[in-house]
């Protein structure tokens, strides 16, 4: 594999790695507005189902035979065997950002350096001490703290355009996945879906973005609506996809002509995109967007293959 190849290899799974750390604790978070909601009775089950919006349950049930609050989120944020813990997520970027450091301003490395050298450091206590809630919003504030010195200090050339791409694919694979670990609650809530979807918007920072533009339209079709098919809302899908098309469009590669390698991916996201324009009311209600949900989770991995054959001339080796 070419130089090139290696480098936007590298910076495409920082901009993932250091997404799916955040999601993890904003997933987190979900879990626990959902908790606090007097609907929520699926009290036997409630940690079980964090594993499994996470994808995890085979590498949990390895290590522990019951699912309770601690081992979860021992396992989710600090196992250092577990490939997708959020150590070993901010762990996987650091590695590929060090393969980078004489290319890439040293501030990011500075800032995940510490964020690494600070999480290595706690243990399940730390996360339980004083609340849950205050040690996942750190994980949020520092995750926000890196992006916000990789927004100031990059060039915009084809390695920002790399380490945004993976970012905003990432993003997208993770706002489907919360609103699929919500579509679960639906079933053993004893009422209405709304206050887990009222969840999903204080987890992803959105509740005041959403009142901004529904009003007094608070309900599940309205948010789930705000969540996949905003054109404003930075954490949407269509946000995302927007923005990810941009970064694609951006990326310039010599000695390729007019038939780049990643027009393809180019073409994937534009139909996307489309297909969530298309979407109308109707389409938003719990009964139809399970299979919406589906659908973009699978189109997100074909997206992601297309982009690995495109840039890296090999399979993802993070996934």
């Amino acid at each position: 594999m070419s130089m090139l190849n290696r480098n936007a290899e590298a910076l495409f799974w920082v901009g993932r790695y250091v997404e799916r750390a955040e999601n993890h604790a904003r997933l987190i978070d979900v879990h626990y507005h959902i908790q606090q909601t007097a609907d929520f009775q699926d009290e036997e089950h409630k940690w079980e189902r964090l594993i499994d919006a996470l994808g995890a349950r085979y590498a949990y049930e390895q290590q522990f035979e019951a699912f309770t609050e601690r081992d979860v989120l021992s396992f989710i944020t600090l196992d250092r065997g577990y490939p997708n813990s959020l150590f070993s997520c901010v762990a996987h970027s650091r590695n590929n950002l060090r393969t980078l450091r004489e290319k890439l301003p040293s501030e990011m490395w500075d800032v995940l350096n510490a964020f690494y050298l600070w999480l290595g450091e706690k243990q399940v206590d730390d996360i339980m001490k004083d609340s849950p809630h205050v040690f996942y919003r750190q994980i949020k504030e520092r995750m926000a703290m890196f992006q916000g010195v990789e927004h100031s200090v990059m060039q915009r050339q084809n390695e920002w355009h790399f380490i945004e791409s993976g970012r905003l694919l990432e993003r997208t694979e993770n706002t489907v996945r919360i609103l699929q670990s919500v579509t679960g609650t639906l079933s053993v809530e004893a009422a209405s879906p709304y206050p887990s979807m009222l969840a999903v918007l204080k987890s992803v920072s959105g509740y005041q973005a959403f009142r901004r533009f529904y009003a007094d339209g608070m309900s599940e079709r309205h948010i789930m609506e705000f969540m996949i098919n905003s054109v404003s809302f930075p954490r949407s899908i269509q946000f995302s996809f927007t923005e990810l098309e941009k970064h694609l469009k951006g990326i310039q590669l010599e000695g390729h002509g007019q038939h780049l390698p990643h027009e393809k991916a180019v073409r994937q996201v534009g139909k996307l995109k489309a297909e969530l324009a298309c979407l109308d009311d109707e389409d938003f209600v719990p009964e139809r967007v399970s299979a919406i949900l589906d659908h973009l989770t699978s189109s997100c991995l074909g997206l992601g293959g297309t982009m690995a054959a495109a840039f890296f001339q090999l399979e993802e080796v993070g996934a």
